[in-house]
């Protein structure tokens, strides 16, 4: 068992699909299906169950899926402490990572740094939320920016900007000013292939977001209308899809708390901060710059 097998049933296990976890892994869909076949030989069950319109896992594959998870979780911080242990930290570079969100917060505030510290580099990440946190946690990124919403709550549904919800018009939610995720719980659901393999990735955290990972139907975006048309689900894609989705006089936009007004910007950082250090002075400027935003900020050392 290679820790590559790993990586690539946690990417079918995220995906759900064949041919996309294929192209995540940069193998072929045949290799693919071979290297979840040598593993179940290894293991000694059946780990996936294999349909003509979907992949699911088996009970022992779910539980085999954490495991993966976990251990690739394990080997990158283990990777990283040893080269950290070796190389040293590098101390006239500071790497920020932010979501979308934070665009307009970020790039400011590493420039008037820079003006004032023009010898250190300042490397800039645009994630997602799930990667900014996974990546602060390994050490790989100094400072974390990203948005959320100062009231939210458990039931609530936040979306990225790049992706959007959508049913048929004569879908029972398609005339609500707002759907809560607690409504969406009895619809199956449709996911659309993007282009983007960044928001791609956040279209697969939204779905697990909604409790629809395990039956998800993934198609392209007219195998998607054409299913919508046809039964009560609803639908999740990027904006990339939005022109085709509002030309069609079938389709409506579904309304959620994406907009909310009441958000904050949560900073966060691994670092123990000493006065005068570069990480240090970076994270006032980008409080300042929120301030300036008329946002709410919060700082976690």
């Amino acid at each position: 068992m290679r820790f590559e097998q790993l990586e690539q049933f946690v990417a079918l296990g995220n995906l759900r699909h064949f041919r996309q976890a294929a192209e995540q892994t940069n193998i072929s869909t045949s290799a693919l299906t071979r290297s979840i076949q040598t593993l179940e030989d290894e293991i000694g069950c059946e780990l996936v169950k294999r349909s003509t319109r979907s992949v699911k896992l088996t009970e022992q594959g779910e539980l085999f899926l954490n495991y993966c998870k976990s251990t690739l979780s394990e080997l990158d911080i283990t990777r990283n402490t040893i080269k950290q242990s070796l190389f040293g930290r590098d101390q006239q570079r500071v790497v920020v990572g932010y979501t979308a969100q934070a665009s307009s917060i970020v790039p400011t505030s590493c420039g008037q740094f820079l003006a004032d510290f023009p010898n250190v580099k300042v490397e800039m990440q645009l994630l997602s939320e799930h990667d900014l946190l996974r990546k602060l946690q390994l050490g790989e990124i100094d400072i974390s920016v990203y948005l959320e919403s100062a009231t939210s709550l458990v039931s609530d549904i936040h979306l990225p900007d790049q992706l959007i919800l959508f049913v048929a018009k004569q879908h029972p939610l398609a005339t609500q000013d707002s759907i809560r995720r607690s409504e969406l719980a009895q619809y199956p659901m449709y996911g659309c292939f993007s282009q983007s393999k960044q928001v791609q990735n956040m279209l697969n955290e939204a779905v697990e977001g909604l409790n629809k990972s395990t039956n998800v139907k993934i198609g392209n975006i007219s195998q998607v209308i054409d299913g919508l048309k046809n039964s009560q689900s609803f639908a999740i894609a990027s904006i990339e899809h939005s022109k085709v989705i509002a030309q069609d006089p079938d389709l409506i936009l579904l309304k959620t708390n994406k907009d909310a007004s009441h958000e904050q910007i949560v900073v966060q950082t691994s670092h123990q901060l000493g006065s005068g250090s570069h990480v240090s002075n970076l994270l006032s400027l980008i409080e300042q710059t929120a301030q300036k935003n008329a946002v709410a900020t919060a700082v976690n050392s």
